[in-house]
């Protein structure tokens, strides 16, 4: 009798180690988000004045504020004139822009002409050194900064006023204390978006960078186990980078060398990271994004642009990525509890997404300074739940193709992130050229795409 049981009891052993499998994965993704939002409640809240910010000139280290310009990104005048305004007493700034017939130039003289007693000046003309057309246009800025402290700062974003000597501070820092001893070598800034149009994409995308973006962001860099940079804004030294990328193939070395990623960001840092085992500190200061009109195809194909460029960097970590959306982690430990404890499906996903939501609001006050506004509160959440709902789809679509476009401009991605241009008009096609019916003509981030870069 026994020998007819053990068949029939055999089976039942499995859905009980993927339960326990399951929950151990929940608790650890709730682990990971709370120490995200216990982050930015620490590191946000309060923000002290640096003494670098009143020090002679002469005592402390220059710095070269490199602002690549693509045309008129949202708020572009406030974006540049906040790098004019900053408190710190030796800096200069590089405008650099690769047309002479560039929208942003007449901005950028404006503000020089404004601000005669800042060292600004403008470069014009690009030197092609991959296929990266950021990388492309500061090359030139990057080979001409008078300092070896290199902020190197996208249009589409503004700063406080106190950034850069609080970024200098950390820059700065003795060596880490603890072994093995790393000095720093790049300071980032986690961005914080707004939505300045009414458009749905653009709300999707201020709900994602404000909340799950930005709580992954500050876990996974307080953990520090693994080089996670975004390029939106990032100080580091000249010097550093000439060390660290030469490139025995192609004799190229510096900036140069990562002009065949289309994340240069991201492999900048990661080389620093490993190559001389360097290591990244956040600032903290946000680093605030206007959005434009984005329409929601805009946010998918920018979604699905990046996703595409992180399977061919780190491809592990993007195949599990669909684990650590809301809706697949509660979905696998609503299936675990009910099976080991019997709870209902439903009782616990309602506890689940108020959790959860409220994590993520609370992430959202720490970067903003400020609770939401309670005219903004319903959009928010119903971006927010379309974020959520557009996930899965959106890594799926990803995952079947290699091509990217990015700023009219079409790529195929190849091994370790580098890219290639291929031939096309810059549209999105196949089964999903229905996405395209919605783009606006003057897409997210008018009238012309920017410099950025994302995670």
């Amino acid at each position: 009798m026994e020998a007819q049981l053990e068949p029939d009891q055999s089976p039942s052993l499995f859905p009980f180690i993927f339960a326990i499998i399951g929950l151990v994965w929940y608790v650890g993704l709730w682990s990971i988000g709370l120490l995200g939002c216990r982050t930015g409640r620490r590191r946000y809240r309060m923000r002290p004045r640096s003494p670098l910010a009143t020090a002679p000139p002469d005592s402390i280290p220059g710095v070269s504020i490199l602002r690549p310009l693509k045309g008129l990104d949202a708020n572009l005048y406030e974006n540049l004139e906040s790098t004019f305004t900053q408190e710190y007493p030796d800096f200069e700034i590089i405008l650099s822009v690769a047309d002479e017939q560039d929208q942003a130039l007449p901005i950028a003289r404006d503000l020089i002409s404004k601000y005669p007693s800042i060292s600004a000046r403008i470069i014009i003309g690009e030197e092609v050194v991959g296929v990266n057309p950021k990388v492309n246009n500061l090359i030139r800025s990057y080979r001409e900064a008078t300092h070896d402290i290199l902020w190197v700062i996208d249009s589409g974003v503004s700063v406080a006023p106190g950034t850069l000597a609080r970024s200098v501070d950390l820059l700065e820092s003795p060596t880490y204390t603890r072994p093995p001893k790393r000095r720093v070598a790049v300071v980032h800034h986690v961005p914080f978006a707004s939505a300045t149009e009414g458009f749905l994409g653009s709300r999707i995308e201020e709900a994602f960078l404000n909340t799950n973006h930005a709580k992954m962001y500050l876990a996974i860099n307080t953990v520090s186990i693994e080089s996670c940079v975004v390029g939106k804004s990032n100080l580091y030294r000249r010097s550093d980078l000439e060390r660290e990328s030469n490139d025995d193939r192609d004799c190229t070395h510096g900036l140069a060398a990562f002009g065949k990623f289309l994340a240069e960001d991201n492999m900048i840092a990661s080389a620093l990271w490993h190559e001389l085992d360097l290591r990244h500190d956040l600032s903290c200061d946000v680093v605030h994004i206007a959005i434009g009109k984005m329409s929601l195809s805009d946010y998918v194909w920018r979604r699905v642009r990046w996703i595409r460029v992180r399977k061919h960097m780190v491809l592990a970590a993007t195949i599990m990525e669909p684990f650590t959306e809301n809706l697949m982690a509660s979905s696998i430990a609503a299936a675990s509890l009910r099976y080991l404890f019997g709870i209902p499906i439903w009782l616990f996903l309602v506890v689940h997404h108020a959790a959860w939501l409220w994590v993520d609001l609370d992430v959202y006050e720490s970067l903003a300074g400020h609770p939401l506004p309670a005219d903004r509160r319903w959009w928010f959440f119903t971006a927010w739940c379309l974020r959520e709902l557009l996930a899965l789809p959106i890594w799926f679509l990803a995952m079947l193709g290699n091509e990217v476009i990015w700023r009219g401009k079409k790529y195929e991605v190849l091994r370790a992130g580098e890219v290639k241009g291929t031939s096309g008009d810059g549209n999105h096609g196949g089964l999903f050229r229905l996405f395209t019916r919605w783009r606006q003509q003057d897409s997210h981030y008018q009238p012309l795409p920017s410099n950025h870069s994302d995670t």
